[in-house]
């Protein structure tokens, strides 16, 4: 019988990714004997400081890697966004699974949309990504940082910290708190995260015998996009430190990549897709990179690493 060893966080989101794919493993191999490791990162660990001040949400991944390279798990289970686009030498993105609904949640207990909230309101959000395109939306609003894991966040709110939060709802809805979604941000008005709502599998690259388990729990039209999306995130060199949104969907055969680049405070935001082969999709995002620089992109990052 055959073992396989998942390094995770132990925050819910991320014991609930890993049970996810233990129950997948499982379901296609019966027998597999499935044990969680669970650990603590960096980015659990600090929580008083903004991620973009600490290094950004490689944070939440190195511990992991280095288990599986020090061969004390064999897989780790990752949310895709916090997932940086360069990999350690030895290990790969083996699988990308199904996706979860991607956009960015409202989540508020007296208030149904930003559009409601009172001039001046305190709205909470961990991303600089969510920040800037809030601060264009609703230039009124007191956007302040909002760190921890789910749980702690709508603590946060419920305590009256906060009049309304921003987060991922895929990770609203895996945990079972959909109910607390007061209403979902368009893609429009709020770009996701490239890789938001998407769950990645890390092993060695050298190991076909998990690479062959981990098989059918691949969704490559899944795969396609978050590529695409990652492809336009790696060329812009950008990280949890600056606001970059990128979503992909299909079209049919073709695939429609979307990207955004903005300041700091929401004043400029540049916006551009491009539509190609599903087949092309790391090209789409080179090339929807490289639109975005020409149009000014380069100039707004260096203006905000220079700030942060």
């Amino acid at each position: 019988m055959a073992k396989i060893r998942i390094a995770t966080r132990k925050s819910a989101l991320a014991l609930w990714q890993a049970e996810f794919v233990k129950a997948e493993l499982l379901k296609y191999h019966a027998d597999l004997d499935v044990e969680l490791v669970p650990m603590s990162t960096q980015g659990d660990k600090i929580l008083d400081t903004p991620l973009a001040k600490i290094g950004g949400k490689g944070l939440f991944v190195k511990e992991l890697e280095t288990a599986i390279l020090e061969d004390r798990a064999d897989i780790a289970v990752h949310s895709m966004k916090d997932v940086p686009v360069a990999f350690p030498e030895g290990l790969q993105l083996q699988t990308i699974c199904l996706r979860e609904d991607p956009r960015d949640a409202f989540v508020s207990n007296q208030f149904r949309s930003l559009a409601e909230l009172p001039q001046g309101a305190v709205v909470g959000t961990s991303s600089l990504r969510r920040q800037c395109q809030i601060k264009a939306l609703r230039p009124d609003l007191q956007v302040r940082d909002l760190r921890g894991n789910v749980n702690t966040r709508l603590k946060k709110l419920d305590n009256g910290e906060f009049a309304a939060i921003i987060l991922a709802a895929a990770g609203l809805i895996r945990l079972g708190f959909a109910e607390r979604i007061a209403s979902y941000l368009t893609v429009d008005s709020s770009l996701p995260a490239n890789g938001q709502g998407a769950v990645g599998i890390e092993c060695r690259s050298d190991d076909a015998q998990v690479q062959a388990l981990l098989a059918p729990l691949e969704h490559n039209l899944t795969r396609q996009c978050v590529l695409a999306e990652r492809a336009m995130n790696r060329a812009l060199q950008g990280g949890c430190q600056v606001p970059i949104g990128a979503f992909a969907i299909l079209e049919g055969e073709q695939l429609w990549l979307r990207g955004l680049v903005g300041s700091l405070d929401g004043q400029q935001i540049i916006r551009d897709d491009v539509r190609g082969s599903i087949d092309a999709a790391e090209q789409l995002g080179q090339q929807l990179a490289e639109q975005l620089l020409a149009a000014g992109a380069g100039e707004i990052l260096a203006a905000v690493y220079q700030q942060s």
